[in-house]
């Protein structure tokens, strides 16, 4: 191992473990970590040999950040705003209600409801647009809310994984196999990663109905939302086309030097239509203080998280350590394919539990063709998929293993019910456990 090689790995391990230890900043460990991988590279440039030929310039480091992953994080974000400011999510809720006889199916139709919302809209904001609805219902009532919104929060973490726009880590994924968002529909003539989550989801949502069998308290619902402006609905609506539309152009490196689409088409898409939405609010609308909110409600603090991680892991790659670690892992399962996606699904499971699944998945998408080369895969996308599912649905073990679960339980303490990690589990360890396995089971029996 080069020295280079073993400073690089002990950096990105105190990296890591810093950014599980202190949550709320781990956007600055992970800049601060870019930071220091960029001095490597000027100590390397200044002194020639000094770290085994290693090289990592300042512009080197900023091609690594992915620009077109970060536009479509925070266009998107902003036009899911402006969509719940409409309140068509509520009112797209109440008449699911109205059309359901008894609370158990309510919680099942709006843990649904929940996930398809999410397969296209990002999970947090799923769960702040569907749990209210959850708690209108359940003060009506007079029942506790806190089995409807872990399964509205659970339910949406696991669609997020089922198109390209549903979730950041979908996103991540789409980038580093080249994917387009057809592909998660059908990839290489193969069912893709939609119908394996929405197997899943399926399998979950009978989970879900054995749980509350015995609910069976009729209902009467027929309140419905106003919604008196369809604007950020056909936003929403032509982000989601415009991208379905462009997926089937190809990317330069596979256009065969027929026409491409440029490296930024997907962000440029997102960030389009969330200016289209300004703009009118601006000029049209003349509401200043829905704009002001919009541009809060992008997550800058993943955006700094996504940045910094980009340069580490470009720093990590030119280091040695991807094919380091990808050699370690490939040999844990002795060559054997099934050995290997069996332990990348299942760790990712484990760790996604009680880490942020968004820095691990980024991580472990650098690794995933070392160690598809270390065990003789000539396409990795088995691996691919294996770490997506169990990396994002992993995240529904534990209550702080997803950002969905955590805005899920905010919105309960707000309304004075703390939730214990034990009930938390209760829901979703067997929603987890069915997701996974279905998923685990579909991917090897696709793309092995």
């Amino acid at each position: 191992m080069q020295p280079i090689t073993l400073i690089a790995l002990i950096l990105f391990a105190v990296t890591y473990v810093l950014m599980m230890a202190l949550q709320k900043v781990r956007p600055y460990i992970a800049l601060g970590s870019a930071l220091l991988f960029i001095v490597l590279g000027a100590v390397s440039f200044f002194s020639p040999g000094a770290l085994g030929g290693f090289t990592y310039t300042p512009l080197e480091a900023l091609r690594q950040i992915d620009w077109n992953v970060i536009m479509m994080i925070a266009g998107t974000m902003g036009t899911v705003y402006l969509f719940i400011e409409s309140k068509m999510p509520q009112l797209m809720s109440d008449w699911l209600i109205s059309h359901v006889s008894s609370v158990k199916w309510v919680v099942v139709v709006l843990s649904l409801f929940a996930g398809i919302v999410s397969a296209f809209v990002d999970n947090v904001a799923t769960v702040l647009m569907i749990a209210p609805v959850a708690l209108a219902f359940c003060k009506r009532l007079k029942i506790s809310p806190v089995s409807a919104i872990i399964c509205i929060a659970v339910s949406s973490n696991l669609q997020g994984a089922a198109t390209l726009v549903g979730d950041t880590t979908s996103i991540l994924l789409a980038k580093a196999a080249n994917l387009d968002f057809s592909d998660f529909f059908v990839d290489d003539g193969r069912p893709g990663m939609f119908w394996v989550v929405e197997a899943g989801a399926v399998v979950s949502a009978l989970i879900i109905l054995f749980m509350f069998r015995k609910e069976n308290g009729r209902i009467d619902y027929t309140d419905r939302t106003t919604v008196e402006d369809m604007f950020p609905t056909y936003l929403l609506i032509g982000t989601v086309a415009a991208l379905i539309a462009v997926s089937f152009i190809p990317y330069q490196e596979a256009a065969n030097g027929g026409f491409y689409k440029p490296a930024l088409s997907n962000g440029i898409i997102c960030v389009f239509f969330f200016l289209v939405g300004i703009i009118r609010q601006l000029l049209i609308k003349k509401d200043k203080e829905t704009v002001v909110g919009a541009f809060k409600e992008i997550d800058y603090y993943t955006i700094l998280l996504l940045a910094g991680l980009f340069v580490v892991i470009g720093g990590v790659k030119n280091a040695g350590v991807v094919e380091f670690l990808g050699e370690k892992i490939a040999a844990l399962g002795n060559g054997s394919v099934f050995a290997v996606y069996t332990i990348l699904v299942w760790i990712s499971v484990l760790l996604s539990a009680f880490i942020d699944n968004i820095p691990y998945t980024a991580t472990m998408l650098a690794l995933v063709p070392s160690i598809a080369a270390g065990i003789g895969l000539g396409d990795p996308k088995l691996l691919y998929y294996g770490l997506l599912c169990g990396a994002t649905l992993g995240g529904n073990l534990t209550p702080i293993g997803a950002s969905a679960n955590i805005a899920g339980i905010g919105i309960l303490r707000k309304e004075g019910y703390d939730v214990k990690a034990g009930t938390f589990m209760k829901f979703g360890v067997p929603f987890t456990l069915a997701a996974v396995t279905t998923g685990y089971l579909m991917l090897w029996f696709i793309w092995h």
